[in-house]
């Protein structure tokens, strides 16, 4: 059974890197081949709204399409 790593964000997404971090990570892990899931609980939903933060979104939709699972 494979691992999985699950990344909690719960940050405003213009008061901190955390979003950006978040991303950077979980596109590191996928490259290596790893399992991720990012829930998103709070404040951290925003970082993922349409039209919130274009660039982010982008990047999430990235992740999203090469297996990234995402839970609200």
């Amino acid at each position: 059974m494979q691992k999985e790593i699950v990344m909690f964000l719960t940050t405003t997404p213009y008061s901190f890197e955390n979003t950006h971090t978040i991303f950077n990570l979980a596109d590191i892990a996928i490259k290596k081949g790893l399992k991720v899931r990012l829930i998103a609980s709070g404040d951290g939903v925003f970082s993922i709204v349409k039209g919130q933060l274009p660039k982010s979104l982008s990047a999430l939709e990235d992740l999203v399409e090469r297996g990234l699972k995402v839970d609200i």
